[in-house]
């Protein structure tokens, strides 16, 4: 939809792509839909949920035996968005390294749009 011919909308580290297809394998998920929703201190959070069945309106990347849906609301937010997945002492996670985000809350839960 928001895409440029021959570039994906997201991509994602190998990290990001190992974990994604572990997700998907473990309950036979068709992939992970990725959103975007009003809310927290900065204005928006991402959302992230199991997808048994593929919406023809997402976006969908495919990537290393990872599947990530776009949904269709989200697109123009999270083009050129880059996916990764951080393992560290006390905590592991999907971080999300977006360029149109213009500000992000202290907690790195919420984040800020420009003229949103």
């Amino acid at each position: 939809m928001f895409g440029i011919p021959g570039k994906q909308a997201i991509s994602m580290t190998p990290a990001a792509a190992t974990q994604i297809a572990k997700l998907m394998g473990r309950d036979s998920h068709q992939g992970l839909r990725i959103g975007v929703k009003k809310g927290g201190c900065a204005g928006m959070e991402y959302t992230m949920e199991y997808v048994s069945e593929v919406d023809p309106n997402d976006e969908v990347v495919e990537q290393d035996g990872a599947r990530v849906m776009i949904a269709p609301m989200a697109q123009m937010f999270l083009f050129g968005t880059e996916i990764d997945y951080q393992t560290s002492l006390l905590e592991s996670g999907f971080v999300f390294n977006n360029p149109n985000v213009t500000e992000a809350c202290g907690c790195g839960e919420s984040i800020k749009f420009e003229n949103m």
